[in-house]
């Protein structure tokens, strides 16, 4: 454990930063997957050696590795594999496997090509994480704003986008990141210039609060969908959410008014 906690050293740091580099952040990301997958097919022989001369110098006793494993303290059944199968497998692939699997999770491809699109984008010192291949995938997950046409246009927009930011514009030049380029851009008149360049900026803005609002949902759910209410229907469960999440904007919203819009969806036998 110390050992693959020492590999995912640095990207639990860099991650922690308030001022993080996105572009940093997954390039360690992907060597922390390397050096885990490295670790997983080279690394036994090398971590047997260590915790054996651990052992030996603390008198704890080793198994015998090509004996019998037996599980728990039961000596009369077998588990049918030998003390190393048991030892390499069982443990070190499958804690490794649950690190990577981990990060895979939480940083999935799409994730990745967003979060490198986001940074590629990001005018601090003059663009310089500017990457035309990594802002191209960006916007090809956004498959009903840019078609194959736009995908296109947008390609040489770019070209001459990237261009015309590091000429020395005062007004592009001292930008602290992507809110303050969409600003600038209206600012220039150049919105329409750049049209899918500026579509694309507005939405990288919209992404971190997209991702936000789902993560909020997902949390409100075990508090509408218990176990009393787990049974509820797709749509009574969307009603629900929309009330417990916008909270501050329903507590606008008087008894009496709910009241009468629930009194008139239909005649019923009692007034409330």
């Amino acid at each position: 454990m110390l050992k693959v906690l020492a590999m995912s050293n640095e990207l639990s740091m860099i991650l922690q930063k308030k001022d993080q580099d996105i572009v940093n952040a997954v390039e360690f990301l992907n060597i922390t997957k390397k050096r885990l997958q490295d670790m997983r097919e080279n690394g036994w022989e090398s971590l047997l050696d260590d915790v054996s001369s651990f052992c030996d110098v603390h008198d704890i006793l080793i198994p015998k590795l090509d004996e019998s494993y037996f599980p728990g303290k039961s000596k009369r059944k077998s588990s049918g594999v030998t003390y190393a199968h048991h030892l390499c497998v069982e443990v070190f692939f499958v804690v490794i496997d649950v690190q990577l699997q981990e990060l895979n999770d939480r940083f999935d491809v799409v994730s990745s090509d967003l979060l490198l699109g986001m940074g590629s984008l990001n005018p601090v010192n003059s663009f310089c994480n500017f990457d035309k291949g990594k802002i191209m995938t960006l916007a090809k997950c956004y498959p009903s704003e840019f078609d194959d046409g736009k995908i296109r246009d947008l390609s040489y927009q770019l070209d001459t986008f990237i261009i015309h930011m590091r000429s020395g514009n005062p007004k592009f030049s001292n930008l602290q990141g992507i809110r303050d380029l969409a600003k600038a851009l209206v600012e220039a008149n150049l919105a329409e210039t750049y049209s899918l360049v500026y579509l694309l900026v507005k939405l990288t803005l919209i992404l971190p609060v997209a991702m936000a609002t789902v993560e909020r949902a997902f949390s409100s759910m075990k508090h509408i969908k218990n176990e009393v209410r787990n049974s509820i229907g797709n749509q009574y469960l969307n009603d629900c959410l929309v009330c417990y999440i916008e909270r501050d904007v329903f507590r606008n919203v008087s008894n009496d008014v709910i009241i009468d819009r629930f009194q008139n969806m239909k005649t019923r036998r009692g007034q409330l």
